[in-house]
């Protein structure tokens, strides 16, 4: 009988500090720490953030590997974001990474976040409920990536050969999401609040200009300064303008933003001719964007995979699946390995 591969994920992209372990790619314990403190600034603070991370990395690992039942020495390998994220708190999960992984003497395996995201599909549950069936995406399918800081469309021919068909040349979607909030006065992260306030308000209320980009790429500045503009002008002759109309503006901006993700996806699927098509990333978490979706499985044939809510925002499964894949190629990195800030999905950096 083959030993067992348990693998240790650590994520600290942006403001959460998780921990996973992975036993032959099924989860064992996730364990996400947030940091509340954000919400006092209406946005992360990069030195909060990291000093958040320094506080809690320590406290999530242990609660992690405590949850598994498992023992640090059981450990086969430990997987970390590398980037794309604020090098302060990549710095962070890097370092405890590189710390653990030496002290141990284990294999160090470094994972480009957003291939994290793709790949928590592929997360199975130790443990599988009668109900919740586990069904994966075969290759090759298109995947809309879609968070606070990416937006893209990526083919997925294999675990590691990822193209980028399109992205945004400015902002991206989870972006718009909370700028639009911010803008009518929600507090951050106002995504989520669009989404609570749209269920009650009518889509078709308003009408907000789409850019016009060409082939399969997205742009969302234009979209937050017609937004700004909307509401400067509404509130100028009624100053009681977004409180009266709160859900209305948040259904039809959110109506907007989806309709141009999907418009993207519809395209690259015809163009490609693939019909298993997933979402990933924070924004995949937006009820109407999965309600949506759904409703295009008769409509265009399309086999649909939305991830769990608890994989679909920053965690560190999706880590440890990414690594759990890369230890059966023996793709480890070595301790003179540094964050990247910025780490493109197609880019395979082996500068340490």
């Amino acid at each position: 009988m083959s030993k067992s591969t348990i693998i240790l994920g650590i994520e600290s992209s942006c403001d959460d500090t998780s921990a996973a372990v992975l036993k032959d790619g099924k989860i064992l314990a996730n364990i996400v720490a947030n940091q509340s403190i954000h919400k006092l600034y209406g946005g992360v603070v990069p030195e909060l953030a990291s000093r958040a991370h320094q506080q809690n990395i320590i406290p999530v690992v242990d609660l992690a590997i405590k949850q598994a039942g498992i023992s640090k020495n059981e450990i086969d390998a430990i997987a970390f974001t590398r980037g794309p994220g604020l090098m302060g708190s990549l710095l962070v999960g890097t370092s405890f990474s590189k710390a653990f992984a030496l002290g141990l003497g284990i294999p160090l395996i470094e994972v480009n976040h957003m291939q994290g995201h793709i790949l928590a599909h592929f997360i199975t549950s130790s443990q599988p409920s009668p109900k919740d069936k586990e069904i994966v995406p075969s290759f090759p399918f298109l995947c809309l990536t879609v968070s606070g800081g990416h937006t893209q469309i990526v083919l997925v021919n294999d675990f590691f050969d990822m193209k980028i068909l399109g992205e945004t040349i400015d902002d991206a979607a989870g972006e718009a999401f909370d700028k639009t909030a911010k803008i009518m006065g929600l507090p951050y992260p106002g995504g989520p609040l669009i989404d609570k306030y749209a269920k009650e308000g009518n889509p078709k209320a308003f009408k907000f200009t789409k850019p016009q980009i060409p082939d399969f790429n997205f742009s969302f500045s234009g979209l937050k300064t017609g937004f700004m503009n909307f509401i400067n002008n509404e509130t100028a002759k009624n100053p009681n303008f977004v409180a009266e109309n709160r859900n209305d503006i948040c259904a039809s901006i959110q109506a907007t933003i989806i309709d141009i993700l999907l418009s993207k996806l519809k395209a690259a699927a015809k163009h490609t001719n693939i019909n298993q098509i997933a979402i990933a990333g924070g924004v995949s978490a937006n009820s109407k964007l999965r309600h949506k979706l759904n409703s295009l499985k008769e409509e265009l044939d399309w086999q649909v995979f939305i991830p769990k809510f608890e994989y679909c925002t920053d965690n560190a499964a999706m880590i440890a699946i990414t690594g759990y894949y890369k230890f059966l190629k023996n793709d480890f990195s070595n301790q003179a390995v540094v964050p990247l800030a910025r780490y493109d999905l197609n880019s395979k950096p082996n500068e340490f």
